[in-house]
């Protein structure tokens, strides 16, 4: 299982199209950077740690088809896309 922090560097694979992190135990927050995933297709990070605000930056994945943050400890409204 991954633990710790979501890097923010991730942010940097803007041709990335599938991004699965689930079932793991990672904590902190969802990366503001993952706005910059415009590639981005599917973003699973359910069933961990993570907390804070669900970042408004998520509302400009365009491409984004499916997202999941269920079973976390995430604050705010899914963004518009």
């Amino acid at each position: 299982a991954l633990t710790g922090a979501i890097p923010s560097s991730l942010g940097q694979l803007t041709a990335l199209q599938e991004l699965a992190l689930y079932t793991n135990a990672l904590n902190g927050t969802i990366p503001s950077s993952f706005g910059l995933l415009t590639e981005l297709t599917y973003l699973g990070l359910f069933i961990n740690a993570l907390t804070g605000w669900i970042p408004d930056d998520l509302g400009l994945l365009k491409e984004l088809t499916y997202l999941s943050l269920g079973n976390n400890a995430l604050n705010g409204t899914i963004p518009v896309f």
